[in-house]
């Protein structure tokens, strides 16, 4: 069965990592993103990977790399595949940049790249992961996972976004629960309905509106994550009914939310 074949589980002496693996799955998932830093690699299979603008075929010993916000999507291209992730907490990283001196503001470092093809990246995941399911060693879960992520950022020039566009989709986040329509949002930033699409998907990867339920299966997480009922945070979050709900955070994460909640609590 499909829940048997994947793996949520959030490190208890690292609270800020929250571990999933998946053994000979046909899981695919739509184009979606997360508030997390998240990487990983493929164990068995093949798949098509995207991420932003960009599309990479990928292989066994293959590292996706992931940053908070980027939608992306990742499907076998054919039978079944195996993978491992981890998903790091956005602020606990940006701290760590912070004292590194990667970065001198609140803000955090992105990935330098999307995708890495070498044997040592491989090996270097397998390490890190082993340790963070195996060790009762805070320091050396630690060690490693500090030592694994710092070479991976590079400093690069950010990627300049309209202030229009940040408003839009600041007002989206403010009110999940009751998005303003279309119209309304265009009217709001002062721009087209139809520039507001484009540009909008351009920046951020998906139009308004799926950057909206994006944004809410992403909320839905947190609550079902934390015990709040299925009925709940289908009502909270502005979803019609539940089976609409369901449908759509299955399509992103390929689990239901009473599976992936049943990983948790």
């Amino acid at each position: 069965m499909e829940q048997a074949q994947q793996r949520f589980y959030q490190n208890r002496i690292m609270p800020m990592l929250e571990m999933r693996q998946a053994n000979q799955s046909s899981a695919c998932y739509q184009a979606h993103s997360h508030d997390e830093f998240s990487f990983g690699v493929i164990d068995v299979g093949a798949a098509d990977y995207q991420n932003l603008s960009r599309k990479h075929s990928i292989h066994v010993g293959d590292t996706v790399l992931i940053n908070p916000g980027d939608v992306h999507a990742c499907n076998p291209k054919q039978g079944l595949w195996s993978y491992r992730m981890l998903f790091l907490d956005t602020p606990w990283l940006a701290e760590l940049q912070q004292e590194s001196e990667l970065t001198s503001s609140a803000d955090y470092q992105s990935f330098a790249t999307c995708l890495r093809r070498d044997k040592q990246a491989y090996q270097d995941f397998t390490r890190l992961f082993s340790a963070l399911g195996e060790s009762s060693s805070p320091l050396r879960m630690e060690t490693l996972l500090i030592g694994y992520l710092m070479p991976l950022f590079t400093m690069r020039a950010e990627s300049r976004v309209s202030a229009q566009l940040y408003r839009a989709k600041e007002r989206l986040l403010d009110q999940l629960d009751n998005a303003p329509s279309l119209t309304e949002l265009a009217q709001e930033v002062g721009i087209s309905r139809y520039h507001l699409i484009r540009s909008f998907k351009a920046a951020f990867g998906l139009s308004p509106h799926a950057f909206l339920l994006d944004a809410k299966i992403k909320m839905a997480k947190r609550k079902l994550k934390q015990g709040q009922s299925i009925a709940d945070t289908a009502f909270a979050l502005g979803f019609n009914d539940q089976s609409h709900f369901q449908h759509q955070f299955k399509k992103r994460l390929a689990v239901t939310p009473r599976q992936y909640q049943g990983s948790f609590l």
